[in-house]
Order: structure tokens, then sequence, then C-alpha cells
């Protein structure tokens, strides 16, 4: 029996297909300057993606682990801090925060969004006995989290938030962009996201002045001034100019992109599939960066889908708290639907380029289950 030919879970080339002259240019210019690193294209970029969150601030840093690092670091997280995050996420905050010698304590999610709540982050609050320095909400899968409700939370309580928007850039509640709502956030540029580079590539996004420039100082040594150290958490983490020019093409067509996959997505949940449950729905809310579903027989089910022509990728298999960390051994918290979603979760293919075939063979493949 021959091979069945697989739909592409992503195809990262047809992106840059649809735009190759405007980035072939945007690189040549940044070549005629002869300027590579924190030039004109990266204030560009600062400027249009402050704007496009809504915010005064963008600070771009090398990728979006260094994003979360210097964020937490500019709110005051350090060495011994409490940092309350999701365990549901990829550990990107995870390891951002043990860089800085903080300690990550899981919050539960809702079974329904797979998101922290302001009701699973006041029953984690109330499990402990310190109080955290920071709260890391990460919109996952594309879907932003309640943020109004979660900061009223976290306000009762005087504790800096930070959105994790790696996964949501684009997507809004109440008209209000991801990234907006808490006291700093961050994105990731990294190539499979719906705004992504060519590379690595992060950013800080805050209404706060002095959080702004405290990152700015940090992404560049701790300087003051050229050769000056002055500040504490310096490293090197600076958005090189080539990959600045490339998001600058892409940022004005993210909002028609985020469009396609929604009505990609919306045509995945009109299948009809009766095995698996969509975790989301087309909505403001939701720029569907993934597809992802429930399914209490995953692997046969992932195995059938295969069989069809349709491959499929596990977002998350393992909580961070199951991870082995080998310095680091985390705090039991109440877990059940942070456990129960990674035995159960998978992706279906997604990305704005898919072909109008391609959706076709999924959607079809996802009405015989």
């Amino acid at each position: 029996m021959a091979d069945v030919e697989l739909v592409p879970f992503n195809d990262l080339s047809r992106s840059v297909n649809n735009h190759r002259k405007e980035i072939n240019q945007a690189i040549s210019q940044v070549l005629d300057s002869g300027w590579f690193v924190l030039g004109p294209q990266h204030e560009a970029l600062e400027a249009e993606l402050s704007h496009f969150i809504g915010v005064d601030h963008a600070v771009n840093v090398g990728n979006g682990t260094d994003a979360l690092e210097l964020a937490m670091a500019a709110l005051g997280v350090t060495e011994g801090s409490l940092v309350l995050t999701v365990a549901n996420a990829g550990a990107y905050t995870t390891t951002a925060a043990l860089l800085l010698g903080a300690e990550p304590v899981y919050v539960d999610v809702d079974p329904k969004t797979l998101l922290m709540s302001a009701e699973t982050l006041s029953a984690a609050l109330a499990n402990l006995s310190e109080k955290p320095t920071a709260i890391v909400v990460t919109h996952l899968y594309g879907a932003v989290a309640p943020m109004r409700e979660i900061m009223a939370v976290a306000s009762r309580h005087g504790i800096p938030v930070l959105e994790d928007c790696a996964q949501s850039f684009g997507a809004s509640r109440g008209g209000r962009q991801s990234g907006s709502f808490a006291d700093i956030s961050t994105t990731s540029f990294y190539p499979t996201k719906n705004l992504g580079a060519l590379g690595d590539g992060g950013a800080v996004f805050t209404q706060k002045a002095e959080l702004a420039e405290k990152v700015r100082r940090m992404r560049q040594y701790g300087w003051a001034s050229k050769y000056s150290i002055k500040h504490s958490h310096g490293k090197n983490s600076r958005l090189d100019e080539m990959q600045a020019a490339i998001l600058r093409v892409k940022l004005p067509h993210l909002l028609a992109s985020n469009s396609r996959r929604k009505d990609i997505h919306e045509r995945y949940e009109q299948s009809g599939i009766n095995s698996a449950l969509f975790v989301n729905t087309v909505s403001e809310a939701f720029n569907a960066h993934l597809a992802v579903v429930t399914s209490a027989s995953r692997t046969s089910l992932r195995d059938s889908l295969r069989g069809l022509g349709v491959p499929t990728e596990i977002h998350y298999p393992i909580p961070d708290h199951k991870q082995q960390f080998p310095d680091f051994t985390p705090r039991s918290m109440p877990l059940e639907v942070t456990e129960w979603a990674a035995g159960q979760v998978f992706s279906l293919p997604m990305f704005a380029e898919l072909t109008a075939e391609e959706v076709d063979k999924v959607v079809s493949a996802l009405s015989k289950h």
C-alpha cells in the first residue's frame, strides 16, 4: 500500500514566498545601510509594535525567553523570588524564572480554556504562605486569558503581572490587544509564531517608562552609557537590523494572516468530529495560532488521522512540574486539570498558507471521526 501524501503541519517557506519581493528589498536596504544592530530598522519596528499593541513602549530583544527573563527582572524578580505561572505552556517561563534564580510556582488552568483564570489564580494564592513577586499569564494556543479578572485578583494582592503574548499576537479582548492589559508583556518572533522573523527575536511591551528603561539597560550589558556598566542583570540581547526589517514587512500583513487562520479553524470546528473537542472557537480573543483538540483516545485518533494524510503534534506533552530539571524540584500544588490536559491535547495543521484543498483534506479526515 502506497504511503498517503501528508498535509504539511506547517510550511514556513510559503509565508516567505508570499512576501519574497518585499523581504528581499528590506534585506537589501539593511545591507546597503551598513548598520546591522540597534539601527533605524530596529527603532522603527519598536515604534510600530508599540502602536499596534497600544502601549507607549516596545523594547526589542534577542528572543522570547530573554524577553520573559528581562521583563521579570524589571518587575523585581530575583534570587529567591516566587513567580506564579502555568505548567502547561512548554516551560518557557519556567526556564526564564530559573535563570533569575527565582522559583516558579504553578497555577492550575481552567478545564475549558486551559488558561489561567481569576479562579485558578485565587486558588493558588490561597495555597501560598509567601507573597509572589510576579504573576506570568500565558495566552496559550493563541487565546487571550481573562485579563481584567486576573488583574483584579493581582491588584487585590499587590502583585505585578506579566503577559506572555508569544502565541496570541494580534488577538484582543474588548478591543484591547493582548499585551496591553498587564504591567509588562512579552512576545517571541520565533519563525513559527503568527508574527515570525526568519530567525530568533523577541520584544517587551509596557505603558510604564521606568520598566521599559530597565529592559533597555539590561539588554545591553547594564550600560548607563557606552562601556559604563551601572545597572544589574546586564546581558547581550539585541534584535538585529535584518530581523527588524523583515518583521516590519510582515507586521502590516498580520491581521489578514490571522483572519485566514481563523477561517481555517472555523472550517475544522464545523467538521462534525465526535471523538475530540476543540479547546478554542473562533472569536476576537483567539488568533488561531494553533488548532488544538482534546481526546481521551489521543494515540489512536492521531494514528488514524495520519493514515488519512493529516499529521498532528502535541503542545505540550510534559507539564513543567513533571520535567526533569537537574537543579529544581517544583513544590507540590494542585494541578489536576494541567495533568489531565497533558494526556489529551494535540494539534492539527494550522498556518495561514494552507491551500483550500489541504484544508478540505483535514476537514474530511476529521469528519470521519
